[in-house]
């Protein structure tokens, strides 16, 4: 393999090892100022795209101990990594779909494990990390809440009773 090949695929072993997941797009018929867009958009979502050549990252997957993508690549595809949330990757990524109708998830890895294009949609479709910490907090908050409303219930009686004799 040539030197600038290696050098490559050094990069994406270490950038698939940094990152807790990776996915696959099929950019075909993606306009550059498309692409452009979307890589704003993953930047956002603290994520990245890149266009790399299958031979490449199919041994930088394999070398990384990940998986043995040896039929999975076929065609133009891209690949999303991240160091934060696989969430809001994918949801970038499924928003920006609908609206161009490219670029196709084909399928990608979280942690090891492989995740059909059915699955990265249902990560989309999650809420944000902040909504999920903020409505388990309210879970959390709920039942000391109700437990001062019904400790505070017979004291509010009495002083109700007591206002009604007063009057």
């Amino acid at each position: 393999m040539r030197l600038e090949k290696q050098n490559l695929t050094k990069e994406y072993v270490a950038r698939v090892n940094t990152s807790p997941f990776f996915l696959v797009v099929d950019y075909r018929g993606l306009k550059v100022e498309h692409l452009t867009e979307l890589r704003k958009r993953l930047n956002k979502a603290g994520a990245e795209v890149h266009i790399v050549k299958n031979s490449i990252f199919r041994i930088a997957v394999k070398e990384a101990g990940i998986a043995d993508l040896a039929g999975a690549l076929v065609g133009q595809m891209a690949v999303v990594t991240g160091k934060k949330d696989i969430s809001a990757a994918a949801k970038v990524v499924k928003t920006f779909t609908a609206e161009f109708e490219k670029p196709k998830i084909k399928f990608g890895y979280l942690n090891s494990q492989r995740l059909a294009d059915k699955d990265i949609i249902a990560l989309a479709d999650l809420p944000s990390i902040e909504v999920l910490r903020g409505k388990l907090l309210g879970v959390l908050n709920a039942p000391a809440t109700k437990l001062v409303a019904l400790m505070n219930t017979p004291a509010s009686q009495l002083v109700r009773v007591l206002q009604a004799k007063a009057d």
